[in-house]
């Protein structure tokens, strides 16, 4: 049996749909975090990079594409690379791009081997039993790490702000995830996941913008130039090679910061026709073009309560938006799931987290929205951490408090007790 966390410098992991977060069990934070993408980049294009994983060759001898990992991977325009995510719909799109990242980890990132350490792996909530037993034999039979777990995010989280019972709504870029946590496990019946994430949100913003008239140029396309003392001149650059998936990254980045700076939700049902004069607040766009946002700073995140809403974004219209549930749906939703000795706790002990979450007022609307529906006798309570980094690094923190527990080192999968039972082992020991 292990020691406490520290002595056996557990590694600790979680590969969301938006970034990679890596550090040491015990840490207050991560060591690195960087974007869960890849640079898909053709085996004879380009040079040798920091962050470059090379593919094996197959069987035949066939050259396979470089996937480039980390901050510069997908910031530098490069070429024919596609931008590629490593997490899709909450499962991982291509285990090729896993095994990436994990390299990249491992040797660019912490330095270590990882036959070395133990490993606590984040998951979600809703991460399948095929699923898991694939990261596990990856990890396993690649890295051969002593002892193994596999944490659920819900239950990360709700370890980070050291509850036992908890409903954890997880605003993330993907998705937006809800699910009752009860004396430290995940109620599989309880999770509800909703489409509406800060991706969704983002494209809503981009489109927004675009209906003004506006191009959306990332500071990947041009360079801004001081022509002469005290004046820049934007030149943009020619790049014929560059991919539709690279463009599409980068300006919807620049969606995204739009959003994050400039929204805010309303305090009251939005309606973007009864407030089509609201004061504008102003945005500078990389080419230098100042534009202003008025009511779509309260139109875009009132989509977490209004989804119907979404038809009214071109391109982004979902076949099903008028039955597809708001924020405090899914929240009533999941609790109503759980046995009901339990939901006067989770009434109480909801906590909101993720990096949508960081949206002003989000909060005390959803607070206030479940209040109003909620059974008289309910308590309403909706607590967010307070630090925009524990919200967005909630369930990496919970992983690193759980991993130094000292009560927490018989829950280890080891490397012998899976070489002797197999990966399926681990819905015994990470339940």
């Amino acid at each position: 049996m292990m020691n406490g966390g520290d002595e056996v410098n557990a590694l600790v992991i979680d590969l969301g749909s938006s970034t990679a977060k890596a550090g040491y069990a015990g840490d207050d934070t991560p060591k690195c975090y960087f974007p869960s993408f890849v640079g898909n980049l053709p085996a004879q294009a380009g040079a040798g990079t920091k962050g470059e994983v090379k593919r094996e060759a197959d069987a035949n001898g066939a050259d396979h594409a470089r996937l480039l990992v980390g901050n510069n991977a997908v910031d530098l325009a490069r070429d024919y690379m596609e931008v590629q995510p490593v997490v899709r719909h909450g499962a991982h799109e291509d285990w090729g791009r896993v095994e990436a990242v994990l390299e990249h980890i491992f040797r660019d990132h912490l330095n270590v081997n990882p036959a070395e350490h133990p490993i606590l792996m984040a998951e979600p909530s809703f991460a399948t039993d095929k699923a898991r037993e694939r990261m596990v034999e990856l990890l396993f039979e690649k890295h051969s790490p002593p002892a193994l777990f596999l944490g659920k995010n819900a239950m990360l989280t709700s370890f980070a702000v050291g509850r036992q019972t908890s409903l954890v709504v997880d605003a993330g870029h993907e998705a937006t995830v809800v699910a009752a946590v009860h004396d430290g496990y995940v109620l599989k019946k309880s999770i509800v996941q909703s489409p509406l994430g800060g991706q969704l949100l983002t494209r809503c913003m981009k489109q927004a913008v675009l209906r003004k008239g506006v191009e959306l140029h990332p500071q990947t396309s041009l360079r801004r130039l001081e022509t002469v003392p005290g004046k820049l001149e934007v030149k943009f650059l020619s790049q014929p090679h560059v991919t539709d998936s690279f463009r599409q990254y980068h300006v919807e980045a620049l969606a995204a910061d739009i959003k994050e700076t400039t929204c805010r939700v309303s305090d009251v049902r939005f309606s973007s026709e009864e407030n089509a004069n609201i004061p504008t607040v102003s945005y500078e766009l990389p080419d230098g073009n100042e534009i202003q946002i008025g009511p779509e700073r309260f139109g875009v995140p009132e989509l977490l309560f209004q989804p119907s809403l979404i038809s009214t974004f071109e391109g982004q219209a979902f076949a099903d938006a008028t039955k597809m549930r708001s924020l405090p749906e899914a929240v009533l939703d999941s609790i109503n799931q759980c046995d009901v000795d339990v939901r006067r706790d989770l009434f109480s002990g909801i906590v909101l987290t993720g990096g949508s979450s960081l949206l002003v007022q989000l909060r005390e609307r959803l607070e206030r929205e479940l209040s109003d529906r909620a059974p008289p006798t309910a308590k309403v309570k909706v607590t967010a951490p307070t630090n925009s980094l524990e919200r967005r690094f909630s369930v990496w923190i919970g992983a690193s408090i759980l991993a130094s527990l000292g009560s927490f080192q018989q829950m280890w999968l080891s490397k012998m007790e899976y070489d002797e039972h197999g990966a399926a082992m681990i819905h015994k020991k990470s339940p």
